[in-house]
């Protein structure tokens, strides 16, 4: 039988996920398991009460339902399921991924309202008010709290507080945030908080999974658009057959994902993690901008710790595919930018990567600027 010898890992993902992750969270794959065994149901409910602990104390109000695909497999199964065919969902947008919630709602024929704000700007609660009192007949309001368009980080906590002021379903798309900042979705009043496997908490790609207030989630029976993607069905599985999937899950992806949560508790949990990540962003900040680049949200304080987006520099020779291949060379895949009629990219600084690899990055996108001839006080 042939053997195949694992290479390491030729570049650092610098980018929102899927990211680098650890040595042991990729040994966690590395053999086969069965989706019907009792050992690996039981791993299935310990990730459920876990991911529940994380987002809050108030852990009897809250369950975790685990979902196939990528992220926004479960965004859509959340919209798809938790919005009565008689309701009415207000979206609100400020970058990609709150836009790509309003396709799948307009896809799934749920009516809806659209807040739309720059996507150099934030939302307010404010706004959002405004909205809720000219439109009575929004039932649910759903927002994205990390936009990795720009890095921008929402302030959803404020937001949620209006919105269950009014009496509406909250739901958040915490994507890129959750176990990357401190979230409590109890004291946040989020009915329906949704992530990634490959994310903050640093596993792999392969499933989503959705943290939900138990009085909301009972009210979504009979509400869903899909088959694979009923949230309810997929909850009443779980919860009455111990932790069992409906259908096949990604077996490799769970272990590694169980591996990456004890090495989230680890690393001294989410608070440690929020550090890492915060120094990571300042770190990298600060060197981009003493190299002459411009950050496209300029408010730092709008700033999430997780992606940081940059203007091109304004030298007639830029290009960003150059940049790309040699970041490359140097052991670093960046990401291109996602703003609307802005050239621009984006750096992330998530996963298994610490200050010394931002200080190596930083290296050699001087390297590479040195290319271009920029001049930091031109640039």
């Amino acid at each position: 039988m042939a053997t195949l010898d694992l290479p390491t890992n030729p570049y650092l993902l610098l980018t929102p996920g899927p990211l680098s992750t650890s040595a042991t969270v990729k040994a966690a794959m590395r053999r086969d398991w069965c989706t019907w065994d009792a050992e690996y149901n039981n791993l299935i409910q310990d990730i459920r009460t876990r991911l529940v602990a994380l987002a809050t104390s108030k852990i009897t109000d809250y369950t975790a339902v685990l979902m196939q695909g990528s992220g926004s497999f479960s965004v859509e199964s959340v919209l798809g399921s938790v919005v009565p065919h008689s309701g009415r969902l207000l979206i609100i947008a400020n970058g990609a991924y709150g836009e790509r919630m309003v396709q799948m709602a307009t896809r799934m024929q749920i009516a809806i309202s659209v807040l739309r704000v720059s996507e150099l700007d934030r939302p307010t609660p404010e706004l959002v008010a405004e909205r809720l009192l000219q439109e009575s007949d929004i039932t649910h309001v759903a927002c994205v709290h990390c936009e990795t368009t720009t890095g921008m980080l929402n302030p959803v906590q404020e937001i949620g507080s209006v919105v269950k002021d009014a009496g509406k379903i909250w739901i958040v798309d915490a994507m890129s945030s959750f176990a990357g900042l401190p979230i409590d979705v109890a004291n946040w009043d989020i009915d329906f908080l949704i992530s990634s496997a490959n994310k903050c908490i640093q596993g792999v790609p392969g499933f989503g999974f959705v943290i939900a207030k138990r009085t909301a989630l009972l009210e979504c029976a009979g509400i869903a658009r899909s088959v694979s993607l009923d949230l309810f069905d997929q909850w009443q599985t779980m919860e009455q057959q111990n932790g069992k999937w409906r259908f096949t899950s990604p077996t490799h992806v769970v272990h590694a994902f169980y591996q990456a949560m004890l090495e989230l508790e680890q690393e001294g949990g989410i608070a440690a993690r929020h550090t890492r990540y915060q120094e990571n962003q300042h770190l990298l900040v600060d060197g981009m901008l003493a190299l002459g680049f411009k950050l496209v949200v300029e408010n730092l304080a709008w700033h999430s710790p997780i992606i940081t987006t940059f203007r091109y520099p304004e030298i007639e020779n830029f290009s960003f595919s150059h940049l790309y291949e040699q970041l490359k060379t140097h052991g670093f895949v960046i990401y291109p930018g996602k703003v609307t009629d802005l050239d621009c990219f984006r750096i992330g600084n998530i996963g298994e990567v610490y200050a010394a690899d931002i200080e190596r990055l930083l290296v050699a996108m001087k390297k590479v600027c040195l290319e271009f001839k920029m001049d930091p006080v031109s640039a």
